[in-house]
């Protein structure tokens, strides 16, 4: 929901930071799979029993390598892998904070923290397909910023969900809570996909 007006903020000094990395060499799938590695590290520390500003600090740095390897493609090139692996690192980060919080305490955190991976691979699964289908239409869009996939509209976006893994991360007892209400609200996100999905591709 928040995606297209964080992209009028955040869209130019990406580009000027993704063009900066470019002119020095660095390679947009290089960005990539270090936000990944920054995002894993974060996760790890949670399993551990780190949480609070350092895990934050690191999460929030995950995410600005996710939006640089965007900026860094478009300053040298952008390729359908290059989309390809950035997708699939981002599900790998998703995935993987909640499943610390899993780990951190299996009893307390299990069954909020399945629901939650759930709900994801829900999502997850709605927002793709839709991808798929746009992408044999030839439909493009570019309100969520120049991405190798069609992105659609949702109740809940990257945004929202990097300030639920701020908000977990930086008081993890609400952990339970928060992630049975996101949970659900992925779902509402998911359900309305394919709402749209069914008034978009039926077949005339």
């Amino acid at each position: 929901m928040l995606d297209g007006m964080m992209r009028g903020v955040i869209d130019a000094p990406l580009d000027s930071g993704g063009r900066w990395l470019a002119r020095r060499g660095a390679s947009a799938n290089a960005v990539t799979l270090a936000g990944l590695a920054l995002g894993l590290l974060s996760a790890g520390l949670v399993a551990a029993g780190w949480t609070g500003f350092l895990v934050a600090v690191l999460l929030l740095a995950s995410r600005l390598a996710d939006g640089l390897d965007g900026a860094v493609a478009r300053a040298r090139g952008k390729s359908d892998f290059g989309g390809y692996l950035d997708i699939t690192c981002d599900f790998a980060f998703y995935g993987a904070v909640p499943m610390a919080f899993v780990i951190l305490d299996p009893a307390a955190n299990g069954a909020a923290g399945a629901f939650l991976l759930a709900s994801f691979y829900l999502n997850g699964a709605s927002f793709l397909g839709y991808a798929i289908l746009a992408a044999k239409r030839g439909m493009e869009t570019t309100s969520r910023g120049e991405k190798s996939l069609y992105f659609t509209a949702g109740l809940l976006e990257g945004t929202e969900t990097i300030l639920f893994f701020l908000a977990i991360v930086l008081w993890p007892a609400v952990f339970v809570p928060a992630a049975w209400v996101f949970g659900a609200l992925c779902i509402v996100t998911a359900t309305a996909r394919v709402m749209l999905a069914a008034r978009t591709f039926r077949q005339e």
